[in-house]
């Protein structure tokens, strides 16, 4: 298998900007590399999106039907690159959408920030086109197959182990909120704000689903990744509803723990600080230590 890495999505993104009828990316700056290979083209004012394969394809063309889906619906959110297609470069193997760049930000979102998108997002009526429901857990194979041979196989059956006994819990959760429109990934990483406001950005995950999916994210993010209590707080506020007092949120928390351990498993071949936060993830949960903060990766 070859590798994801810079190099090969750099090499992905050439091929497609001539496909599109872009200028070649030259000194495209690298922006993230997880999923996807996130690039500022710089001129045009545009950003790439690589995806690691082509079993993401449909998730690439899904996304840009639902930025543009948002965007007539008054939600503000990020929008395909109108001088390209409708539907994702396929380069190499690799599907490649194009963005137009947003605004530099004026500040770092904060959860509050996210708040009040998600109320908007959650008050939509469903989109004129199918939605999956958000399966929190069909990665985790793919994530953990791709780390053979890079991580302890112990670990591996283990998450696998954790994934099917959530897998079987969740169809039994009752919703404390009416199902339908969520962003599926909604976290302050996940919202721009710009100079006219907040932007909602990464909508590969838009789906027709629990809305409490929307809300465990950010309680997640305050008990593992050090959300500030007051923060936290800030969010509920504005939205209007604590998660935490859902008799199912212990169920949607451990699903989404368990995902985001296997997440990091990916990234672990060749990624000495991928691999030590992999296995620091994995023994909390072995351990049942809720107190143990991760490291975002």
């Amino acid at each position: 298998m070859i590798p994801f890495d810079e190099g090969r999505a750099r090499l992905v993104l050439a091929h497609a900007c001539e496909s599109a009828g872009l200028p070649g990316p030259g000194d495209a700056r690298l922006l993230a590399l997880g999923e996807n290979a996130v690039f500022d083209l710089g001129d045009p004012a545009v950003v790439a999106k690589v995806g690691r394969g082509p079993e993401l394809y449909e998730r690439a063309r899904h996304e840009l039907a639902v930025a543009t889906w948002l965007s007539g619906q008054g939600v503000p959110v990020v929008r395909p690159y109108d001088a390209v297609g409708p539907e994702p470069q396929l380069s190499h193997g690799h599907p490649v959408t194009f963005w137009h760049r947003l605004a530099p930000a004026v500040r770092p979102a904060r959860p509050a920030d996210l708040a009040p998108l998600l109320r908007d997002l959650h008050r939509l009526p469903l989109p004129p086109f199918p939605l999956a429901r958000r399966d929190l857990l069909a990665p985790v194979e793919r994530w953990l197959a791709s780390a053979e041979g890079h991580v302890d196989p112990a670990d591996v059956a283990f998450l696998r182990h954790r994934r099917d006994a959530f897998a079987a819990a969740l169809p039994d959760l009752t919703p404390h909120l009416e199902p339908g429109v969520i962003h599926g990934d909604a976290l302050p990483r996940n919202v721009h704000v710009g100079p006219q406001g907040p932007v909602l950005l990464d909508l590969e995950n838009v789906s027709h689903d629990l809305r409490e999916h929307d809300l465990v994210v950010l309680a997640l993010s305050h008990d593992r990744y050090g959300v500030p209590g007051e923060e936290y707080l800030a969010f509920t506020a504005a939205y209007g509803w604590d998660v935490r007092d859902w008799p199912g949120f212990a169920v949607l928390r451990g699903a989404r723990e368990t995902a985001s351990a296997s997440w990091v498993a990916q990234q672990a071949a060749g990624n000495p600080a991928a691999l030590a936060e992999f296995r620091r993830r994995v023994g909390s949960l072995r351990d049942g230590a809720t107190d143990v903060r991760w490291h975002a990766f």
